[in-house]
């Protein structure tokens, strides 16, 4: 299918390691696509859902053992373990290569070799970037084609250029003991070893699209962020986009498919997604800030997701979409997880692959990260410019996460370098997302942690760098904590479309066409400008939510001290100076 040299030595020198049956070049085709769905139904690796409820959809199980992005089994291979940054597990490339050879050798005696050519985002943009990911699995082919621009046309856009990313998946004996996912920037190369689960072996995921994509845009001067990315259309008619970064499990999917609030729709507002989970930025002719979203299609968790929380979201998983470890409804051949509904099915069949009976079950039928990766265009609100190769003019970045207290339900920092620092402060609760126990508190600033490929002080300094070259044309940068509890640990904020309210202040603010309150820790909206037209939230509540305590913004402070201490060596001086007055004005 190509003639580029840098290519068939990447495949010839893979082939005589892994040993397949036979090499199989994905062009891409509908046909071809359709004959790997009913192989992998035949092997059991699918099952075939109702295609009358829903066309198009199939049913995966991982292994018990495969069920979420391993932390501790990913590692950035770089020359010198300062590169990879105290906040990644770091490996010398020439070890990690020779271990992750030996547990790949002959891996695919008796099976296929497939070649994926992918492109993250829209081919031939100036954006974008080109993969091919070698993989012996048919589950991995058939979401890298919902998630990813793969086939014929992306090996011509390549042509005979050497500036794509080599990946290799194995799925091996997905024994945990033995489970790498390993990025070498410097050889813009990905290796994942016994694993099966789509986080850990969509190569084009996180692995390419934000820890290879981070070191490549310090390298060229743009930026690859865990964002989604969205617009607002006023009755006026006219867009604004918003970035937004939250870890996962923390609303983000439901903001990028956000539907405006009744009042808000009668009056014209719509809400429209270019992304749910990645943006890359940068800097355009304009000396604008312009985002792309690099993939295709939603990796979406299902738990929570109904047609309350994101009906959306639910629209796109209706057909054309792989499930990951939901219940299987045999009744009607359908799928079923928690939080769809308040109804679970009495003859199923759980994640495990278990008999399962909803109604009397004290275990969970669906994996909590279980997953549904359907393709974007399902989206029943995807902008028109998804695929705009030119991508989207960016007005506000907005920073999130779970904070039951301290953190407002909204503010703007100062400027560019201080929204850099609210970005570095972030927090959050973990989640099912990531393996681990969850609901611990954990510092994840600009949500990147887990996907940095390079030290976290110096992509401090990226954005600080960034900043300077957009100068006044940079976007606001905002902060947001949709999670706020009262005394009695119940959420203030009502979330989901409502929080289009807040965006509407935010958008306001980026056009100079709101008052705010100036507090130490940036500004504050008054009452009276967050709309509550329609909205069942006495004044007081929202006066909680806006109001800041000096006393624990006071332990905050202290307690950012000591993270940015794990930075000192790196850590940009415009932060620690942002820090200072932090302490200086409480």
């Amino acid at each position: 299918m190509t003639d580029n040299t840098s290519v068939l030595e990447f495949i010839n020198k893979i082939k005589g390691l892994v040993n397949p049956n036979h090499v199989v070049w994905i062009d891409g085709s509908e046909s071809q696509l359709e004959a790997l769905r009913k192989e992998s139904c035949q092997k059991g690796e699918l099952i075939k859902l109702n295609q009358e409820k829903l066309p198009g959809c199939y049913l995966h199980r991982t292994k018990v053992n495969d069920v979420a992005r391993v932390e501790d089994r990913t590692f950035i291979c770089t020359e010198t373990k300062d590169e990879a940054g105290i906040t990644n597990n770091w490996w010398a490339p020439q070890a990690a290569y020779k271990k992750l050879f030996s547990i790949a050798k002959n891996s695919y005696v008796g099976k296929p070799m497939y070649i994926i050519p992918y492109s993250m985002g829209p081919i031939g943009s100036e954006f974008s970037k080109i993969g091919i990911e070698i993989t012996d699995s048919i589950y991995v082919v058939l979401n890298m084609a919902i998630m990813t621009r793969v086939g014929k046309k992306v090996i011509e856009a390549l042509g005979n250029g050497n500036d794509w990313v080599r990946g290799l998946h194995c799925l091996c004996g997905i024994d945990e003991e033995q489970r790498y996912i390993c990025h070498f920037p410097q050889d813009n190369t990905i290796i994942s070893v016994n694993s099966g689960y789509g986080g850990n072996v969509l190569l084009g995921k996180k692995c390419f699209a934000l820890r290879i994509a981070s070191y490549l845009g310090k390298k060229e001067k743009w930026m690859a962020e865990h964002m989604l990315i969205l617009g607002v259309q006023s009755p006026k008619g006219e867009i604004k986009y918003i970035c937004a970064a939250f870890p996962s499990s923390c609303g983000k999917t439901n903001l990028a498919m956000l539907i405006p609030p009744e009042v808000y729709r009668e009056k014209g507002y719509k809400v429209w997604c270019v992304g749910d989970d990645i943006a890359w930025l940068r800097k355009g002719k304009d000396g604008r800030l312009w985002a792309i979203n690099p993939e295709n299609g939603f990796f979406g968790v299902a738990p929570g997701t109904n047609s309350k929380s994101n009906p959306n979201a639910l629209a796109c998983a209706m057909s054309d979409t792989i499930f990951t470890n939901v219940v299987q409804n045999l009744d009607d051949n359908t799928v079923w997880w928690e939080g769809l509904d308040k109804n679970p099915p009495s003859d199923a069949i759980n994640w495990k692959g278990e008999k399962w009976n909803g109604k009397t079950a004290k275990d969970k039928g669906a994996h909590p990260n279980s997953r549904f990766t359907s393709p974007a265009k399902n989206c029943p609100c995807i902008s028109s410019e998804f695929e705009n190769p030119q991508g989207v003019p960016i007005s506000a970045i907005i920073f999130g996460g779970r904070r039951a207290q301290t953190t407002p339900l909204v503010y703007e920092s100062f400027d560019w370098n201080h929204g850099v620092f609210v970005g570095s402060i972030m927090s959050s609760e973990t989640t099912a997302a990531a393996s681990g126990e969850v609901g611990v508190l954990r510092h994840d600033p600009m949500a990147m942690i887990p996907f940095c490929g390079y030290d976290m002080g110096e992509y401090f300094n990226h954005w600080i760098e960034i900043g300077k070259e957009l100068g006044s044309k940079a976007p606001k940068i905002f902060n947001v904590n949709w999670f706020r509890t009262d005394k009695s640990g119940n959420f203030i904020w009502p979330g989901f479309g409502e929080n289009l309210r807040v965006l509407e202040w935010a958008l306001k603010r980026c056009e100079n066409q709101a008052e705010a309150l100036k507090t130490p820790i940036g500004y504050l909206p008054f009452s009276k400008d967050i709309n509550l037209e329609g909205l069942n939230l006495a004044p007081s509540d929202l006066e909680d939510l806006l109001n800041v305590d000096n006393d624990l913004w006071k332990k905050e402070a202290e307690e950012i001290k000591s993270f940015y201490k794990k930075f000192e060596s790196t850590i940009p001086m415009e932060l620690t100076k942002e820090l200072k007055k932090l302490l200086f004005f409480l």
